[in-house]
Formats: structure tokens, sequence, C-alpha cells
């Protein structure tokens, strides 16, 4: 058998990502999967234990770890929502997995599970305090407090990106309105812009003027953005992931301007704004580490 492995999953709407690692983080298999469609429960379920059975036929694995798409209840058993997946509400997906796989597990949202991630294995490594934001579709969030995950009493702490920016901003899903999310996420660059994120960093590349201010000023929101989290936390480090992220050199040198204008020395001490650097394999590999921190003897 050798030695004792967990296995990480990473639940998505169109896909599900699964790896095998050590209690050092080595990934010694993976498989990404379809998403079933629709995505209901069962169907989920079935699939990830198909998917676990080829990735450990031998059951060395001792425990799973689950990010899903949204939030899990405090003690990681049971999915409450899931965004993009069809008829989740409450789904006591641990208890399902445990069953079917004759495995513990336990669940995360994915954000959540992609800062652990980075925490473990990516660009937060080196550190104990730190804030993982991803810049996506969304923006999500994970706070690393003494290495361990800080999802508060009932597991939605953490919510990075939907604190207030500006109290007239634009309506925000959460119900918030100019949060965080609705200056600096995929579908906020669209709105201002008119076009993708990638586009937006090429024509600034080119040397557009236009571009290059629209990033200066997205740095300017995210800086703001990042100084009320910095006050609360003072992390070490905070590390920048999602597909924005990819565009970093434009909009950095804005953000960390608007930082060291707004936060007093004192709580900005040592602290360091890094890129992600694992990818869409973060939340794989937090998964597993949740596995280990919370279910491995």
């Amino acid at each position: 058998m050798g030695s004792a492995t967990v296995i990480g999953v990473d639940l998505g709407g169109t896909a599900i990502k699964l790896g095998r690692y050590t209690a050092t983080g080595d990934c010694l298999a993976s498989l990404v999967i379809d998403t079933p469609q629709p995505a209901t429960p069962t169907a989920v379920t079935e699939a990830i234990a198909a998917a676990i059975q080829q990735l450990d036929p031998d059951r060395g694995a001792i425990a799973i770890g689950i990010g899903t798409p949204g939030p899990a209840d405090a003690a990681g058993r049971i999915a409450r929502v899931a965004i993009n997946l069809e008829g989740w509400r409450d789904v006591p997906l641990a208890d399902w997995m445990e069953a079917a796989t004759g495995r513990s597990t336990i669940l995360a949202n994915d954000a959540n599970c992609a800062g652990l991630g980075e925490a473990w294995l990516g660009a937060g490594r080196q550190f104990q305090d730190l804030l993982v934001l991803t810049l996506g579709t969304g923006v999500g969030g994970a706070v690393i407090l003494g290495g361990e995950l800080f999802t508060g009493r009932t597991g939605a702490a953490g919510e990075l990106g939907l604190i207030t920016l500006n109290p007239d901003g634009p309506p925000c899903n959460s119900g918030n309105q100019g949060s965080l999310e609705q200056y600096t996420s995929v579908q906020a660059v669209r709105r201002r812009t008119g076009l993708e994120p990638h586009q937006v960093a090429a024509k600034a590349a080119a040397g557009d003027l236009e571009a290059i201010a629209f990033w200066a000023a997205y740095g300017r929101d995210l800086g703001a953005g990042l100084a009320s989290l910095i006050y609360i936390f003072t992390p070490e480090a905070l590390v920048i992931g999602g597909g924005i992220s990819a565009g970093a050199q434009w909009f950095f040198p804005a953000m960390e301007a608007e930082v060291n204008r707004r936060v007093l020395p004192s709580s900005r001490e040592g602290l360091q704004i890094v890129v992600a650097e694992l990818g869409n394999q973060a939340g794989m590999a937090g998964a597993a580490r949740l596995a280990w921190q919370r279910l491995a003897p």
C-alpha cells in the first residue's frame, strides 16, 4: 500500500478535478472528469465516487476533501448551496461520499480550498498568516491564520470580495452594493471596458494609454479594498490569484501605491503582496490539505 494519501476534489460547474496527495504535498496521481449534466447531487456523488475508485484502486487514501462552489456548514459536512449546480440545497455530501467510498470526508468552499492550496504548496508556503484573493468571475477569498483556514462560527467567514468599497456602487448578487467584487471581478472589467481582462492587458502591453489608465484605476480600487482587509488581519502576505492575476504587472504598481498610501506602516510591516502560483490546481491541493488537517489521525 505504501505511505498514506488523501484525495482532494475540486468540484466545478463544468469539470471535477481530483488528486491523490501525500502528507508533504506530492501529487501522486490526478484525474479530471466532466461534471455530469444536469449536475444533480446524486449524479455528482456517483461521478466522484467512480473517479476515486479509478484514482485509488488499492484504497490507499485514508480521507477525502472536497471543495464545493458555495458555502459549506461549519462542520464541513453539508453543501448549503452550490453555484451553477442544479438542485443543490443543504446536500449532506460528506455523509453520501462516506457511504459511497468508505472514507472520511470533509467539505469547504472552493475559494477557501484554493487559498489553502496556495498556503500549503504555492505562493503562500513560507507564511503562517495570509489572505488569498481570487480575481475571477466573482472575487473569492480565504483567510489563513496560523496555517489554518479561518471560516468563522458558521463556516461562512472570509468572503473578502463582498466588503463594501462604494456605498452607492453597482448592486451585487450578495445583496450588497458597490462591493469589492463589483470593481475587481472579470464581470466588472467587462462592464467597465467592454472587453475581456486579457484583451485589456494586451492593449496595455501594446502601449494603449486608455488601457494603461484603466489598469491604474483598477489597481487603485483593488488597493483600497485590500487596505480594509490589511487593517483587520495584518497578514504577512496577500496572495492574488484568479484569471485577472495574469495581468498583475499592469495593476500591481497602482495597487501597491494605494495600499502604502492608505495603510499605516505599523499595520503593514513586512507585508508582501504576491501572485498566486498554482493556477487551477490550487483547489484540488487545498481540498487535500483540508483532509490532512481535519481528518488524518
